[in-house]
């Protein structure tokens, strides 16, 4: 394990110390009638010990080049919450109920304008060619052995049956590769589940039948804005 952070997060640790202090409180109120647990205080104290940790274990992807790298810094996280709260026996269909109400709750503390323009970007013909581009890149073996913990993935396009606008097929995902070096892959499907909510909040629908951290060969995303959205 490495036992420094890297410059790259290092630049963003403040940031994600102060999303997580935020998180703590928005659960706290289910941390005592979900988890059942009394000293809320000393289980925050734990919670950002663990995140020291986690940060020195998150993989560097590229930096501002990648996309990637910020989906790390936003959800590796959650891993320090599940981390602790699994080593105080917290079960863990109830630890992810708490991380994804907690996630939801955060991001809708962000004005609803502000997030519409991050969906409207998202889905922009301009995004979708970098999308295509950064996908066509992890795929080369360059990446690859550059970075052998980033995401690999393939850009989709809609066929003339499909309602999607544009997909992603994941078929290597960072936080697997995480989760299975740290002995975190029960906690794993903690961070598939924060994907719908993400979404929504920016007014678009993400459809996903299946994942690799559930044994698929890829996980399949597909994106499509939200009715409210589609006139825009």
């Amino acid at each position: 394990m490495a036992e420094t952070i890297h410059p790259f997060y290092e630049q963003h640790r403040g940031a994600m110390e102060a999303a997580m202090r935020h998180r703590l409180d928005l659960a706290e109120p289910m941390l005592r009638e979900r988890a059942h647990l009394s000293d809320i205080d000393g289980i925050k104290r734990e919670v950002m010990d663990e995140l020291e940790i986690v940060l020195t274990q998150m993989p560097y992807v590229g930096g501002a080049a990648s996309r990637m790298s910020e989906v790390f810094i936003r959800l590796t996280g959650f891993m320090a919450t599940s981390r602790v709260l699994r080593r105080h026996g917290v079960p863990l269909p109830v630890i992810r109920d708490i991380e994804q109400r907690t996630h939801k709750a955060q991001l809708l503390t962000k004005p609803e304008a502000e997030r519409l323009a991050a969906g409207r970007q998202f889905m922009s013909p301009e995004n979708q060619a970098l999308l295509r581009e950064q996908a066509a890149r992890s795929t080369t073996e360059s990446h690859q052995a550059e970075f052998p913990e980033d995401f690999v993935y393939d850009f989709v396009a809609p066929g003339p049956d499909d309602s999607f606008e544009f997909g992603i097929n994941y078929r290597a995902c960072g936080f697997c590769k995480f989760a299975g070096r740290h002995g975190d892959k029960d906690i794993l499907p903690n961070i598939c589940g924060l994907d719908f909510d993400a979404y929504a909040t920016r007014g678009i629908l993400l459809e996903r039948t299946q994942t690799l951290a559930g044994g698929a060969s890829h996980c399949n995303f597909r994106f499509s804005r939200l009715p409210s959205e589609q006139g825009d």
